[in-house]
């Protein structure tokens, strides 16, 4: 019991110490730095940026193109998930929503931007095809469809993995006491569903105050906080104070939603026992659902098609020849090439320090009886809400003019803490669902704790895994915001890339290593979903 003790403590340790030192205290300096002038102690840098015409104008840009982001996102999502869980639309369709919905999450947010303005600029496909610009695609329109496309996946995979535990014998219940159709749909989907709703708002409105890549691509004079904070520090004139106080501000709203999450919790449903039953059949409801859903699916096909389109045309928008020179032009340099293969190491190495980091953590937690293990839910939670760029920068400052500066190592360590949110929750669930007597069991038996951990709880677990890894590699290959402030001249990524590559209005370019990013995370993604799925089934055949 001694040995298995001081085991856990040397595993438990060295996690510890490693979000001391890349979470608290990177945070705290930056926090230090924002109430500092030269070597003076004040609250000045405050009252000058609250002062600031352009900071209070760019917050309340953010704050309001990201409120009407998250309604929109909100309202969309729930009503996909409603037609998956709820109508019997066809089989196929219901496939093809989950599938055409969650895809634009494989790609960098900077390109969502560009591809906004092929499909709606003045040389867009659309513009064409209709003959005059729909909109002006640059500023607030471009910012909300951008910031839709963005939050819509996350929304509707939170409102679809609710909905399925929503207990449809209430619905049979309903209609056999003859509710009238709005009464039921309040009682048997819509209550059940309040939290998840407004989990759903907050999280879509955080991730579009703080996201960079969209105001980088389509932002033009519109003033948000995130572009702000890049020009503060990465502008022509470098104000390291406003950028530490912008990043305080920007943890205010991400505050405020995990408070409001809390207080959302109340809402949630538990059922004992969740039950299915058939689901009534009703034509105009599901002929409806059904045009709803391939009008989103063919919507975000549509904006997304572009960017198939003009890298494989010869000089669009006036020769739509194909060709592959585009292509045969960014593998043959050998600097987008290396760029690439920049983000396939940081984006395999996140994933597999993320992994080994965040199973730990939540097999420590869920499955000893370790003191002080409870810190690490503390941990996901704060991980939860500082945003990347918030993140990247208060990297920049505390490990400003050391060696870690510049080097994978800090880009891989900023994604794993960055990403780690999402992956602990996965893998603390699912241990949390296995038999809680299998190690006193193996003790018994006198086996080690590390051999009951590999034996046993390792191949139980392999399943979520698989996804843990498919989760910190798609996101480590397309996130901009997290690593904008970290990357050098050798360790650039592409998604870093794109952001370069737009100066020079290579957008051809942008869009063959965005095609390069979606194959690549496609790949991940059906290859992991393939191997959990097959484990599952072997595992069910052997029981």
């Amino acid at each position: 019991m001694l040995k298995t003790n001081k085991i856990m403590k040397l595993i438990f340790l060295p996690i510890l110490l490693f979000f001391l030192f890349f979470l608290i205290v990177p945070l705290l300096y930056m926090f230090w730095q924002s109430f500092k002038i030269g070597n003076v102690v004040t609250t000045q840098n405050y009252i000058e940026a609250l002062r600031n015409i352009e900071i209070r104008e760019a917050f309340t840009n953010s704050f309001k193109v990201s409120f009407v982001a998250s309604v929109i996102t909100t309202i969309l999502a729930f009503w996909l998930a409603y037609a998956v869980h709820f109508t019997t639309m066809h089989r196929h369709t219901k496939k093809l929503v989950q599938i055409g919905i969650t895809l634009p999450m494989l790609l960098p947010t900077i390109t969502y931007g560009f591809v906004l303005i092929y499909t709606f600029g003045n040389q867009g496909i659309l513009t064409k095809l209709v003959g005059q610009p729909l909109f002006t695609i640059y500023g607030y329109n471009g910012l909300v469809i951008g910031y839709v496309l963005y939050t819509l996946p996350v929304a509707f995979i939170l409102m679809q993995n609710s909905m399925q535990y929503i207990d449809k014998r209430f619905l049979l219940v309903s209609i056999l006491m003859h509710d009238q159709p709005m009464r039921r749909f309040y009682h048997t989907v819509y209550r059940p569903m309040v939290g998840t709703i407004g989990g759903a708002f907050i999280l879509t409105f955080v991730l579009s105050f703080t996201d960079f890549g969209i105001p980088a691509s389509v932002g033009g004079n519109y003033r948000v906080i995130a572009t702000e904070l890049y020009q503060a520090m990465l502008g022509s004139i470098v104000h390291f104070e406003r950028g530490a106080v912008i990043s305080v501000l920007m943890l205010v709203p991400a505050v405020l939603g995990v408070v409001m999450l809390t207080i959302l919790e109340r809402f949630n449903f538990q059922y004992k026992q969740v039950g299915q039953s058939e689901l009534v059949k009703h034509r105009l409801r599901d002929a409806l659902f059904t045009i709803y859903s391939i009008l989103c699916v063919t919507a975000v096909c549509i904006i997304f098609s572009t960017m198939f389109i003009v890298p494989f045309t010869k000089g669009y928008p006036y020769d739509f020849s194909f060709t592959l020179e585009h292509v045969q032009n960014v593998l043959a340099e050998k600097d987008l090439t290396k760029v690439y293969i920049n983000s396939l190491i940081v984006a395999i190495l996140t994933a597999i320090l993320g992994v080994g980091i965040t199973f730990m953590s939540a097999l420590l937690n869920t499955r000893t009886p370790l003191k002080g293990r409870k810190s690490l839910d503390v941990t996901s939670m704060m991980t939860n809400t500082v945003p990347g760029m918030v993140l990247g920068l208060s990297y920049l400052f505390f490990f400003n003019g050391s060696s870690l500066k510049g080097t994978f190592l800090i880009i891989i360590a900023c994604n794993i803490v960055h990403f780690f949110t999402t992956p602990y929750l996965m893998a603390k669930n699912s241990l949390q669902k296995m038999d809680p007597t299998w190690e006193v069991t193996a003790e018994l038996l006198k086996d080690s704790w590390l051999k009951t951990v590999i034996r046993i709880i390792l191949p139980n677990i392999r399943p979520t895994i698989y996804q843990m890894f498919s989760y910190y590699f798609l996101n480590a290959m397309v996130t901009v915001s997290g690593v904008i402030f970290l990357v050098s001249t050798k360790t650039m990524l592409v998604s870093t890339r794109i952001k370069e590559l737009q100066h020079f209005a290579k957008y051809t370019d942008i869009f063959v290593l965005s095609i390069f990013i979606l194959c690549t995370n496609l790949i991940v993604k059906l290859g992991c979903d393939y191997i959990a799925a097959h484990k599952e089934k072997t595992e069910e055949i052997t029981k």
